[in-house]
């Protein structure tokens, strides 16, 4: 097991908990057919597979040129830039989110004043480190993230993506090593992490710990060990349930967040402790596994 039982179960019940407020999200925003705020507003769809296709390029090369901008800022420590681009992206998600809460508001005024409660956010997650409320944050920034994505994919668009995600992430960590630099980089030098991070202390060092005398234990220097789960590992499925909710209904959703649960909580139980896997390529596994159970479901009971 990669971490303790106490983290992992921590781990899984954050990655639930965010996919369910995704489903929440969502559903607000492209089944309840309410504007995106902050004039995010979706292209209105003519002809479904035509929108999709033509769509689906850029997204691909959006993503990408985010991440050769990621790979360059961090080779060049533009350090200030990332976490400006980190403090707009978080005002933007916050703001996403609560507007949810005002359905029957004036839209155009409601999540610029919510802007009074969601900067002063962004500043202590960016600007001073705090774990619970970086964490806090996390488990809402992602689902707003895909509220913004889910209207421009469908399900040929959305499995094509997992794939070529998959591809990337398993050349990011296992040949290149790139994620394991941009994660380190964030942690270390930016005091921010784009995904769940839990700092704990080992059974065995609490145990030494405990042996020392008070006075000691004042000045004395602990190194924890940190479980992290990057955003991408969080949103993808958010997406995908997303896309399965607006297209299918309620339960073909359910059955996407209960397979990328289960590939998530292979790859924590199973994983070895100090070295890097790539998530997306078991959460996708387990996304697919979830998938096929729901035909085959709807299949028996049809």
């Amino acid at each position: 097991m990669k971490h303790n039982l106490k983290i992992t179960i921590v781990i899984l019940a954050m990655f639930i908990i965010t996919q369910f407020i995704g489903l929440y999200v969502i559903n607000h925003y492209s089944v309840q057919d309410h504007p995106l705020p902050y004039g995010m507003e979706t292209p209105e769809v003519t002809d479904s597979s035509e929108f999709y296709t033509s769509f689906f390029p850029s997204i691909i090369i959006s993503f990408v040129f985010a991440v050769l901008l990621l790979i360059l800022f961090t080779k060049f420590d533009f350090g200030f830039v990332l976490k400006i681009w980190f403090f707009v992206v978080i005002i933007i998600a916050l703001g996403i989110f609560l507007t949810t809460f005002f359905p029957n508001q004036n839209q155009k005024y409601i999540p610029y004043i919510l802007l009074a409660f969601v900067i002063p956010l962004a500043v202590l997650k960016v600007y001073k480190r705090n774990i619970l409320i970086h964490n806090l944050t996390e488990l809402v920034i992602y689902p707003s993230i895909a509220a913004v994505f889910v209207p421009l994919l469908n399900f040929w668009t959305i499995i094509i993506l997992l794939v070529l995600i998959c591809i990337y992430d398993a050349w990011a960590v296992w040949k290149s090593g790139i994620m394991q630099k941009m994660a380190k980089y964030q942690m270390n030098d930016l005091k921010i992490f784009s995904g769940f991070f839990i700092p704990y202390i080992s059974q065995k060092v609490r145990m030494e710990l405990k042996k020392l005398p008070k006075s000691e234990l004042k000045n004395k220097k602990v190194k924890a060990n940190v479980a992290i789960l990057g955003g991408g590992d969080v949103v993808f499925p958010i997406i995908t349930s997303g896309v399965m909710l607006v297209r299918y209904g309620f339960w073909p959703a359910i059955f996407v967040i209960f397979g990328a649960t289960l590939g998530i909580a292979y790859l924590l139980i199973f994983a070895k402790k100090k070295k890097f896997y790539p998530a997306m390529p078991f959460i996708t596994v387990g996304i697919f596994l979830g998938i096929l159970a729901s035909i085959l479901l709807k299949f028996i009971t049809f």
